[in-house]
Parts: C-alpha cells; sequence; structure tokens
C-alpha cells in the first residue's frame, strides 16, 4: 500500500485540480460566492398508455367528490333509523365520519384545483358532519345534558319457573 502511495505525483494532480476549477464561472461579486452548478433538466416522466389526465378531467373528479360527499350528507340528515345506543349508534357515528372525511376529502381537492364553489359547498359538508358528531358526543360525555349512555341496557330477566 506505501507503494502505491510513492508512486502517486500529487503536484501533478493538483495542477489538474488547479485547471478544473479555473473553468468554474467567476465568483458573483454581489452574491459573494460562485453560483450553484445546476444539474442538466432530467428527462421527460414516462405517461402512461392512457395519456396524463387533462384538467377537465380533475375538475370532474373534484366535482363527483362534491357530489358524493352532498349525497352521503344528505343522507345523514335523513337517517332513518333510531341511534340512541348500542351497535345502532356504532353504525351512525361511522356515517358520520364517513360524512366529514369525504367532506374534507373534497375540500382538499378542490383546494388544489381552485375550484372556489366546490370548495365553499365542501366545507359546509364538512361542518354538517362535524354538527352531526356533535349532536351525538356531546350528550353522552355530559356536556348539554347529563350523560346519555353508549351502550343500551339490557332487557329485565323473565321470571323463572
Amino acid at each position: 500500500m506505501a507503494d502505491k502511495e510513492k508512486e502517486r505525483d500529487w503536484d501533478k494532480e493538483m495542477k489538474e485540480v488547479d485547471k478544473l476549477l479555473a473553468k468554474l464561472p467567476a465568483a458573483d461579486p454581489y452574491l459573494g460566492s460562485a453560483p450553484t452548478v445546476r444539474r442538466p433538466a432530467a428527462h421527460a416522466p414516462v405517461v402512461a398508455p392512457g395519456g396524463a389526465p387533462t384538467r377537465a378531467h380533475e375538475k370532474v373528479g373534484t366535482w363527483l367528490r362534491v357530489g358524493l360527499g352532498v349525497l352521503l350528507a344528505l343522507g345523514m340528515a335523513g337517517w332513518p333509523y333510531s341511534h340512541q345506543c348500542g351497535l345502532r349508534l356504532i353504525f351512525y357515528m361511522i356515517g358520520v365520519g364517513t360524512v366529514v372525511v369525504a367532506g374534507m376529502w373534497s375540500a382538499l381537492s378542490s383546494w388544489k384545483r381552485r375550484l372556489g364553489l366546490a370548495h365553499v359547498v365542501s366545507l359546509v359538508v364538512t361542518l354538517w358532519g362535524l354538527a352531526l358528531a356533535a349532536g351525538v358526543l356531546l350528550p353522552r360525555v355530559g356536556v348539554t345534558t347529563p350523560a346519555a349512555i353508549w351502550l343500551c341496557p339490557e332487557p329485565p330477566a323473565a321470571p323463572g319457573r
């Protein structure tokens, strides 16, 4: 290993480095440092055979998300079953959570696509879902009234014979 270091001519290699450094652009007097070296642009991204989605497709997709959220919100407003306690309450809360998630999903999509009306509608859907959740949760944690029950009570046992 010592033989390889002895064979190496450091002066020659340093002259090579100095030549390469001389080829770099001069420092900018206003910035106080040399400009950064830019890498060449990467190749264009590979497009799937179906082609990239157009702006119109993205807008339609966003409006479909908003419509889904509105339909879910209307469906939860007309929930046909009681949701006072037990398993029915759990299913109702899953539906309410779905409304909130659909509203937030469409709000993010409409914000990214700069669709103002769709964004407002999706925010209303999200707020409606949060209001439905508050209507169920607040009584059960004892904020609005004495604490409501989460699980249905057991029916009284029939007298034995």
